[in-house]
């Protein structure tokens, strides 16, 4: 579908953080320089398992206690991402997370602030005000407009009024390694529990760049056909009016669901799955195992 043999995919390049979830053979198509985050988490590395979740998962199981702990991208790290695009496009464009969650767009920012005058007009830093397989869609827009033959600064413009069009729905099976991280407060994660002990589960999302909940959820157990709800009863006003809807699904290691949640979307008109994959190592330590996330924008 994303192909860069167009001429002008040629002339501009996108940097992101390890933190946007796009399918590596996505990534290689279209050179996006991926900028690493850091990961520290020494009890998970010796753990047996063929991915973070899994690791989690038997932390667990031999009751160790330890969480994982991340650090935004060095203002060098994303330096490095632009120089290596610079020397493959005439432009740049870096697609951060949101940075109420991050200080790597600031540094992003100021990696931006260290290059040459000359190469700063080439290069453009933006705020995805999202995560995970929410910034995907963003990258996903962008690679469209450039697609279209959209000049760097028009692309710009466009996604800085897209950011606000993307919508992220995700819950969690377990809440814990939210309260780890800092993002959520251990009386917020004590109700929670408190809730899920009865069926009730808050479904959450991001709102203008914050984690905030969107409202709680009744015989919640079975979170893919809690979220196709959500999002049929969301869409349909778009969809009924013939807007095409872009979604993408991510998962912490529950294919089943994620999967599940992907034939019952693709069942409605006018919605295309872009992708289903696995939440990144970096967000997934945050997340947690099984927890089940989805994004959509009008095309």
């Amino acid at each position: 579908m994303y192909n860069r043999e167009d001429s002008n995919m040629k002339s501009i390049g996108i940097v992101a953080e390890e933190t946007v979830d796009l399918l590596p053979k996505t990534v290689k198509a279209l050179q996006i320089e991926i900028v690493p985050v850091i990961l520290n988490w020494p009890d998970m590395e010796s753990m047996p398992g063929g991915n973070t979740f899994e690791k989690m998962r038997e932390l667990e199981r031999r009751g160790i206690t330890s969480f994982g702990k991340t650090s935004q991208p060095s203002p060098m790290d994303f330096l490095t991402g632009y120089r290596q695009q610079l020397n493959r496009f005439n432009e740049v464009i870096c697609i951060t997370l949101t940075s109420k969650l991050s200080g790597s767009h600031n540094s992003a920012s100021l990696a931006r602030s260290l290059l040459s005058p000359e190469e700063q007009a080439r290069v453009f830093v933006v705020d995805s005000l999202n995560v995970s397989c929410g910034q995907a869609l963003v990258v996903l827009k962008a690679v469209d407009l450039i697609n279209s033959g959209e000049k760097v600064r028009e692309v710009v413009n466009t996604l800085q009024k897209f950011v606000h069009q993307v919508h992220l729905f995700v819950m969690f099976q377990e809440t814990k390694w939210l309260e780890a991280s800092g993002r959520v407060s251990h009386i917020v994660t004590s109700l929670i529990r408190g809730l899920a002990r009865i069926g009730v589960r808050p479904l959450m999302t991001f709102e203008e760049g914050t984690l905030v909940p969107a409202g709680l959820k009744t015989r919640a157990r079975d979170t893919a056909d809690v979220l196709f709800k959500h999002f049929e009863k969301n869409s349909r006003k778009a969809r009924q009016v013939g807007k095409k809807i872009r979604l993408a699904i991510t998962h912490a290691d529950d294919q089943e669901s994620a999967v599940r949640l992907k034939r019952m979307v693709e069942e409605l008109e006018n919605v295309e799955v872009v992708q289903v994959n696995l939440i990144n190592n970096v967000i997934g330590v945050i997340t947690g195992p099984s927890t089940l996330a989805f994004a959509w924008s009008e095309v």
